[in-house]
């Protein structure tokens, strides 16, 4: 019997597994193989452009490019943003999340799609909103000349537009976390008698930690590398309202390769120190919960 028609659909049967295990295998490195491809050609290619460039003349030259004094204040201004915008969407994030996670209220859908509208909005319109409120000509621009006080083309400008494109960050990575979590553990603490706050920094700070941490990341990777927005906002004016993506573009401009590429890499530099410090948080939670 083992010649016949039942032999030969046993032996199909026993040899599928190996043939789907080996059409599985082929898929998956098909997939990665194409991925690799894909990351070569627009990620390390581009990178390894990057700083070649930027290395070109030797390291001498690509040190003495941030000894310019346009350069250092690009650099500072870059900070000095990050520094003042991150805190703010960290706030504005962790409130935002608590209201729509742990309470129900009329407009709740409204204030998530206006949380995701800088996502779908254009950097550029988003600075033309505020040259239309504050410019010259704009809404208040009469009121704050009268005051002398400069908001666009001037750093209130720069830090406002980076705000506004940063801040869903923090904010979608706090909402689905808290959802998930529910508030078991809050009702009950304040049953016991906790208060707001100390439910909060005892309770649920340490359950989103990962999460606000991971928001706070990616919030100050994209508040250090805004072009668009910001470029709108600043008037370009060197020395004073240049990022260091605005840097990069106008010693490029001025075929100054040397030196737009060396601040490039250190834009690179700092990306990659928030990738690393991004994957150790993930690593970091993922131990947690083992």
């Amino acid at each position: 019997m083992a010649g016949g028609p039942s032999g030969v659909v046993l032996a199909e049967l026993a040899s599928r597994p190996g043939r789907d295990t080996a059409v599985a295998t082929l898929i998956k490195l098909t997939f990665i193989g194409i991925s690799l491809l894909f990351l070569m050609a627009l990620l390390f290619a581009p990178l390894i452009t990057v700083f070649a460039a930027a290395l070109d003349k030797g390291l001498a030259m690509y040190f003495a490019s941030f000894k310019d004094e346009d350069t250092l204040a690009a650099i500072r201004l870059t900070l000095i943003t990050a520094v003042i915008v991150v805190p703010v969407n960290v706030i504005f994030g962790i409130t935002a999340a608590w209201s729509i996670a742990k309470f129900e209220f009329k407009g709740k859908s409204f204030l998530i799609t206006l949380i995701d509208l800088p996502i779908a909005v254009s950097p550029v319109i988003s600075g033309l909103i505020y040259v239309l409120l504050f410019g010259a000509q704009g809404w208040f621009g009469a009121w704050l000349q009268e005051r002398d006080i400069s908001i666009v083309f001037a750093m209130p400008g720069i830090v406002l537009a980076t705000m506004f494109v940063t801040f869903p960050y923090v904010a979608r990575e706090l909402i689905p976390l808290m959802q998930q979590l529910g508030n078991d553990e809050e009702e009950a603490a304040i049953t016991l008698g906790a208060g707001g706050l100390m439910t909060f920094f005892h309770v649920t700070l340490p359950k989103v930690r990962w999460g606000l941490l991971y928001g706070v990341i990616l919030c100050n990777a994209r508040a250090m590398g805004e072009f668009g927005a910001v470029s709108v906002v600043s008037g370009h004016i060197r020395g004073l309202t240049t990022t260091m993506p605005l840097q990069v573009e106008i010693l490029y401009n001025e075929y100054n390769f040397v030196g737009a590429f060396a601040v490039a890499s250190l834009l690179t530099l700092l990306a990659v120190v928030t990738l690393i410090v991004k994957s150790l948080v993930e690593w970091r939670a993922d131990y947690k919960k083992r």
